[in-house]
């Protein structure tokens, strides 16, 4: 059986959330489809840490090598690794906020990142470890337009992911839903999203 990890970000509760709707529409569609288990990661709820300079080296530390104290510091990022590793299809569902992602993705970002596990690097320069997955970006803007120069979310998490070999990578967005026509641009949003699952 295949396996989603189901990650949001929102700091707003799944009915306030677009990005958790539209994120949950495509889970919802899969799993129909493909009756695959889901992992779920609520970064907003989950307050992950930032890195330190010693969970840094716990994390780049071979787990058989580690002390008890980094054993006990790099134990989120093995978690949250693990989590990515068992997974064949990512959904991060997401705001942009002021221009980029929230703090608690980059942080997500920042532990999974690690060097000779999901990545490593070569004579031609760093190469992914996690190919073969599929990925989808469920986006909500309240007035950055998705793709644009000022849009640092869409184009950093696309680029992050391939950075880890995840190259496969679908993008269904409501930006600038606080404008005119933001309830027809949530609307058109979860068409598509549900079209993509589908």
């Amino acid at each position: 059986m295949s396996n989603i990890l189901y990650i949001t970000a929102s700091i707003r509760s799944d009915a306030e959330s677009v990005s958790r709707q539209l994120g949950q529409s495509i889970v919802d569609g899969i799993v129909a489809k493909t009756g695959s288990s889901v992992t779920t990661r609520d970064l907003a709820a989950n307050d992950l840490p930032f890195v330190s300079g010693e969970r840094f080296a716990a994390n780049l530390t071979p787990a058989a090598d580690r002390t008890s104290e980094q054993a006990e510091l790099a134990a989120i990022a093995d978690t949250l690794i693990a989590e990515l590793q068992a997974a064949d299809t990512i959904v991060i569902a997401s705001p942009v906020y002021n221009f980029g992602p929230p703090a608690t993705l980059k942080a997500w970002a920042d532990l999974v990142a690690r060097a000779g596990t999901t990545f490593q690097y070569t004579a031609n320069g760093p190469e992914g470890l996690l190919k073969g997955k599929k990925a989808y970006l469920a986006i909500a803007t309240g007035g950055t337009p998705v793709g644009a120069d000022f849009d640092f979310m869409s184009r950093w998490l696309t680029f992050f992911l391939g950075f880890l070999g995840i190259t496969d990578v679908e993008i269904v967005a409501a930006d600038g839903i606080m404008g005119v026509d933001g309830e027809a641009k949530i609307a058109a949003a979860k068409d598509a999203a549900l079209k993509l699952a589908a």
